[in-house]
């Protein structure tokens, strides 16, 4: 039997990102966790099996799909079963698959996540660790059968768990620092946005030094969303992740002395990309009253978010940065809206986001 030191720090790592502790059903939630990230695991596969080449397989959101179902199982091991960390075998990740199908070892892997859960709804504690050692064995069949290493699933998820949850928030660096002045996002902005009467529609423009920016925008629906406001999500975007093709061309200071990045990274795409998210967040925060009194964004859009963005620079932007410039966002345009306008304060050195009512 091998010993593996690095489970036992994962299961400390882990501890230190679980955001359950403090819930009266901690355990619970985190083997529903566990169950909901497994059929994750399920569905992939099964898709691949029904779908054959139509599917794009994709062996990278495995790997990070098995990393979460063992970010729940570290923490199930840790809660009710310390001891067993360093005493688990990891040669089953290691070893020739003895079942060469991958969908029915995901199987397999559900029934023993099926058999825990059952072990803790009947609460027998003592059988707790020998159902945990049962998927651990199970979870490493899956990871074995799509050469995935679970110590390579755990780095990758303690990456992400740290872009998420940090142990220190440190911004990264604006993304023009190293352009001339004219092509770098200003770093102290004054825009006033201000409401018009546009035949039956609210419409609204923006100013910026007695000059108008962009087109009048309205709603786009036929409700009445506030949605005429959104260009405050490209500047929260501006402000707290140091990325925004939107104002770069608003603001006519895209990287042209670069033309590749001019291209790729300010150009029509890059554009789009930060449109379609904006969009995305909007329409899950219309569910939550545009994220009045809540203080954190959901996980799974954010990872929703990073993969949008892959492959331009702002994928470099951790997660929390991204829930800093979705919330500040929103809280600005809350305002925006109760007020049908007003003048925002952007200040990129002090990633500072200010509103201030129209007088």
């Amino acid at each position: 039997m091998d010993k593996m030191p690095w489970f036992a720090q994962y299961c400390e790592d882990a501890e230190r990102t679980d955001q359950l502790v403090d819930h009266r059903k901690h355990v619970e939630l985190l083997a529903a966790g566990l169950f909901g990230e497994t059929g994750s695991i399920l569905a992939e596969l099964k898709k691949k099996d029904r779908e054959k080449t139509a599917y794009p397989f994709d062996r990278e959101r495995l790997e990070e799909e098995i990393g979460d179902v063992l970010w729940y199982l570290a923490r199930l091991i840790g809660i009710l079963a310390p001891s067993e960390a360093t005493k688990l075998d990891d040669s089953a990740a290691r070893t020739e698959q003895q079942n060469g199908d991958d969908l029915a070892n995901a199987i397999a892997l559900g029934s023993a996540v099926g058999a825990m859960l059952d072990t803790l709804r009947e609460d027998s504690g003592n059988d707790a660790s020998q159902r945990l050692g049962e998927v651990w064995q199970a979870l490493g069949q899956v990871a074995a059968g799509l050469e995935i290493r679970l110590r390579d699933a755990a780095s990758k998820n303690r990456q992400k768990t740290r872009s998420r949850w940090p142990c220190e928030r440190r911004s990264v660096t604006l993304f023009d620092d190293q352009f001339p002045e004219e092509e770098q996002i200003p770093r102290k902005l004054n825009v006033e946005f201000r409401e018009i009467e546009r035949s039956d529609k609210h419409a609204v423009i923006l100013r910026c030094n007695g000059i108008n920016l962009g087109d009048r925008l309205t709603d786009n629906i036929g409700t009445d969303d506030g949605y005429r406001f959104h260009d405050v999500f490209h500047f929260a975007h501006a402000v707290y992740l140091g990325w925004s093709p939107i104002s770069r061309s608003l603001l006519k200071c895209k990287r042209k002395s670069k033309p590749a990045i001019d291209e790729n990274e300010d150009g029509a795409r890059a554009g789009i990309i930060e449109e379609a998210v904006s969009a995305i967040v909007f329409s899950q925060a219309k569910e939550t009253r545009f994220y009045d009194g809540i203080d954190h964004v959901d996980y799974d859009l954010l990872k929703t978010i990073q993969g949008f963005v892959k492959g331009f620079e702002v994928d470099r932007v951790p997660l929390w940065q991204w829930e800093e410039a979705i919330l500040n966002g929103y809280r600005v345009f809350r305002e925006l809206r109760r007020h049908r306008g007003g003048k925002l304060t952007l200040n990129l050195l002090n990633r500072d986001l200010r509103y201030e009512a129209p007088s």
